[in-house]
Order: C-alpha cells, then sequence, then structure tokens
C-alpha cells in the first residue's frame, strides 16, 4: 500500500482520518486492530485494542483505547465529529491471535478471543456491520486502512499480504 499520509496509531491507541490517509498499526498479536468506515464521508477510524473490558482497569487514568468497550464508542465520537454517521458505518477487523499455547484453557488465557467477541459484541450493540475479518491465529499482523477505500492490508510474516 502507498505510504502517502501514513497516520500511525499506537498499541492502545486510535486514531481517525477524513478523505485521505492511510491508518497503520503494528504488533498485533493478541491485540485486535479494529477499523470503521463511512464510505459517503471517507471518514475512518483504528483502534488498537489491547483487552477486552474495561472492568478489569487498575491503572488510575483510564486509557480508553486499550479496551474494547471503551474505545470503539470514542472513536465513533470522534468519527462523528468529522461527519460520519453510525448507520453508515462497516467494520473490518484483524489481530486477535492466540500467541501462547498453555497447558489450560482458563478464560483469563484467551485474551486474543475474547478480544474478537468483545468487538463484535460492541459492533451489535452499535448495529455496524463487520464486513471483514482477519482473525485467531498463532502469528501477528501489521494493519493498514486507507480511508479513501476502505482497504484493509494484513501483512504477516508467516501469510504475506492479504487485503480485505
Amino acid at each position: 500500500m502507498i505510504q502517502d499520509n501514513l497516520i500511525k496509531v499506537g498499541m492502545a491507541d486510535l486514531n481517525v482520518a477524513h478523505l485521505t490517509g492511510v491508518l497503520k498499526t503494528t504488533g498485533l498479536g493478541s491485540c485486535v486492530g479494529l477499523t470503521l468506515f463511512d464510505s459517503t464521508a471517507k471518514v475512518a477510524g483504528m483502534a488498537h485494542v489491547m483487552l477486552p473490558s474495561s472492568d478489569i482497569a487498575r491503572e488510575g487514568t483510564l486509557n480508553i483505547a486499550k479496551y474494547a468497550d471503551t474505545a470503539l464508542p470514542e472513536m465513533i465520537r470522534q468519527m462523528e465529529k468529522l461527519g460520519a454517521q453510525v448507520r453508515r458505518m462497516e467494520a473490518k477487523m484483524a489481530g486477535g491471535a492466540q500467541m501462547f499455547s498453555f497447558g489450560t484453557q482458563s478464560e483469563t488465557m484467551r485474551i486474543g478471543p475474547r478480544n474478537v467477541e468483545s468487538c463484535k459484541a460492541i459492533l451489535n450493540q452499535y448495529r455496524i456491520p463487520l464486513k471483514a475479518e482477519d482473525t485467531g491465529g498463532n502469528f501477528g499482523r501489521t494493519i493498514e486502512f486507507n480511508c479513501e477505500t476502505g482497504l484493509l492490508s494484513i501483512r504477516s510474516v508467516q501469510h504475506g499480504v492479504k487485503e480485505l
């Protein structure tokens, strides 16, 4: 993908773009890279979600971009400020891998799958359709989302480049 107007999204971070730009995040293992797109307004957003729920937050000041249940509403709010409408938004996501194998299948060790489930539940609350996903597995990903076309490019060492 062309790297013009690259907008970086760090870990436990989110960002939005209007008309032009490519949102990019790296290091998606168990984290989920969730994108939203309003093709009419040409407004895109990306969140690098680390954990499924802010209920487990222990930090003093809550980083809303870190958790699925707080990152998505904030990203929607920022996109609406740029002219997007929830009823026109579509989602794509990648990540949510199970990076390590554990002897037990305890719920706390299923971070990747729980991140995916939480993102889907919040999308359902807002009635935002999930148009494509590349989730699960046991490998890391880097994603780029083009705010003009809505194309999500996913790169991994094991599987090369995939476009959704």
